[in-house]
C-alpha cells in the first residue's frame, strides 16, 4: 500500500496514522493516541448484587449514599 493513501492523524496534523489504525473512528497516530487515552480516566467498582462496571469518578459520586460532600 502507498503512504500517500493513508489519513493525516487528527490531532497532530504532522504524520500519517499506521495501517492499522486506518479506520478507527478518529484515526491518530501512536503517540496521540497514547496521550489521548491517558487523560481519561475510569475506575472498575463492584455495583451491589451486580457485576462490576467501569464508571468515571463523577458517576462513583453518585452511588454512595452516604457521602457528606
Amino acid at each position: 500500500m502507498e503512504d500517500y493513501h493513508l489519513p493525516i492523524c487528527m490531532a497532530c496534523y504532522a504524520v500519517r496514522v499506521e495501517p492499522a489504525r486506518r479506520y478507527l473512528k478518529r484515526p491518530t497516530c501512536a503517540g496521540c493516541g497514547e496521550t489521548e487515552a491517558r487523560a481519561v480516566r475510569h475506575t472498575i467498582a463492584p455495583l451491589n448484587k451486580s457485576n462490576y462496571m467501569l464508571l468515571s469518578r463523577e458517576e462513583l459520586k453518585q452511588l454512595n449514599p452516604k457521602r457528606t460532600t
